[in-house]
């Protein structure tokens, strides 16, 4: 199981998230957050900590966290993310790092799941500048169907700070039961998510106040139950058709 954290979005944590047991990280690429500094100053530690590199492009929406829905062209949203990884790749290059991942932001991450045209525009990007580089993303929909029918590696993810819904949707931002700030709930949730087999990586959000926290508690649990922790390439290199063929919603917490 890998256990990722978005990283480069100015909440001011970033080492104590690298600190906290993670072993893969997303770097915001200046859509939804970050800038050459953010990006340069990522780089840098996650090469001294030897963690697994993503990059984290999302909307160029930054008022909204890049958390708002748009519309947008498959076309421009293939424009935008490839500019927004060739950014940052500039940096992981300068660093002596590869971007192994990619994982898409907020809003961006929930439309592009719900419609494969833009699911098709953001795989577009990730081959144009970054060959075979691993597809972050729900269990089920565009995302992870577009990477399957072309062939690619997809880790499918799931989230020990967000709440989920019976049908396996994360509740909506805003409504009741969106976060989980609790440590004994996010390692229920993440128990559950390791347990059912859906899901190769588990995630915290690197903006949220007790993400750190949650990380440490969820890391003792994930190791106290036998699980072994490992950045998403070992999966894909070892174990690409188990990862590709798991269906259905992650198992839900019944609270």
């Amino acid at each position: 199981m890998d256990i990722n954290a978005d990283l480069g979005e100015g909440a001011g944590n970033d080492e104590a998230l690298m600190a906290s047991g993670i072993t893969s990280v997303n770097v915001a690429c200046g859509g939804h957050a970050g800038d050459d500094n953010t990006m340069r100053s990522a780089c840098q530690a996650v090469r001294r900590q030897g963690l697994a590199f993503g990059a984290h492009p999302g909307y160029e929406d930054r008022v909204n966290f890049g958390r708002r829905p748009l519309e947008i062209s498959p076309e421009a949203l293939r424009i935008s993310v490839e500019a927004q990884l060739l950014r940052l790749q500039g940096h992981a290059l300068a660093a002596g790092l590869e971007i192994g991942h990619v994982k898409p932001h907020g809003a961006l991450y929930l439309q592009a799941n719900e419609t494969p045209a833009l699911a098709e525009a953001f795989w577009a990007a990730m081959q144009a500048v970054i060959p075979g580089s691993i597809l972050y993303g729900p269990p089920q929909g565009a995302l992870r169907a577009t990477a399957g029918a072309r062939g690619g590696c997809f880790v499918a993810e799931g989230f020990i700070d967000r709440g989920y819904q019976p049908d396996g949707r994360l509740v909506p931002r805003g409504s009741s039961g969106d976060l989980i700030t609790n440590e004994a709930e996010a390692v229920e949730q993440a128990l559950l998510l390791a347990r059912g087999g859906r899901v190769a990586t588990l995630c915290v959000h690197g903006d949220g106040a007790e993400s750190c926290r949650l990380l440490k508690a969820v890391r003792r649990a994930l190791v106290a139950e036998g699980i072994r922790l490992s950045p998403p390439s070992r999966f894909c290199l070892d174990r690409a058709g188990e990862l590709s063929v798991s269906e259905g919603a992650p198992d839900r917490p019944q609270r």
